[in-house]
Formats: C-alpha cells, sequence, structure tokens
C-alpha cells in the first residue's frame, strides 16, 4: 500500500524558515512529478511548487525566490524549503507524487502538515 507521509511543519515567526519533507513508501516502481501544494483557511487549495523526475521544476509567482523544492529520487522523498516565511505563507502544506506501484498508478496526495507563520 502507497503511503505518503509529510512532516516538518510548525511554528515560525516572519523571516523565519521552515523545511518540509514527503516520503513515499510502498511498492513503488516509479515517480514521476512530485509536488507541494497548500490550503489557507476559507482558499481553495495551491500549487506551490512542483518538480519532475528529472529535477525540473515550477513555483507559483508568491514563492519564487524565496521556496526551493528538490528531491531523492533513492528514497523517494521531496522536500521544501521555505525561507524568508511571511504570514500569508501560513497554511495547511500538501505533498502530492504522480507514481506508479506494484498494484495502481495515479496521484496520491498526503494527510499535510500545518505551517504557521507569526506575524
Amino acid at each position: 500500500q502507497v503511503q505518503v507521509v509529510e512532516s516538518g511543519g510548525g511554528l515560525v515567526q516572519t523571516g523565519g524558515s521552515l523545511r518540509l519533507s514527503c516520503a513515499v513508501s510502498g511498492s513503488i516502481f516509479s515517480i514521476n512529478h512530485m509536488g507541494w501544494y497548500r490550503q489557507a483557511p476559507g482558499k481553495q487549495r495551491e500549487l506551490v511548487a512542483l518538480i519532475t523526475r528529472g529535477g525540473s521544476t515550477n513555483y507559483a509567482d508568491s514563492v519564487k525566490g524565496r521556496f526551493t523544492i528538490s528531491r531523492d529520487n533513492a528514497k523517494n522523498t521531496v522536500y521544501l524549503q521555505m525561507n524568508s516565511l511571511k504570514p500569508e505563507d501560513t497554511a495547511v502544506y500538501y505533498c502530492n507524487a504522480d507514481l506508479r506501484s506494484s498494484v495502481s498508478f495515479g496521484i496520491y496526495w498526503g494527510q499535510g502538515t500545518q505551517v504557521t507563520v507569526s506575524s
């Protein structure tokens, strides 16, 4: 069974940094793109950053220059380094992975990790 588990969220002051991790486990054959999304209270879930298997990245305009997505293919793990955090970055952050396992394929989501930036 595929599991997607995020970690690293927490409470940080404005201007601070956090590093999120997302580990995918199970009988995984391959993972294509991996991404980070976020959902603030009362708002729709939005893309934060995306990374392909080859390492190409894409960022939301609101986080360009502050956030960096990376991945370790050997560990089936994706990271999100968040610097210069702002109160508007407060949200639940979700990881997803487009993958193929021994029994299924598709996009799998984690349960989310809360990031709170205090002003």
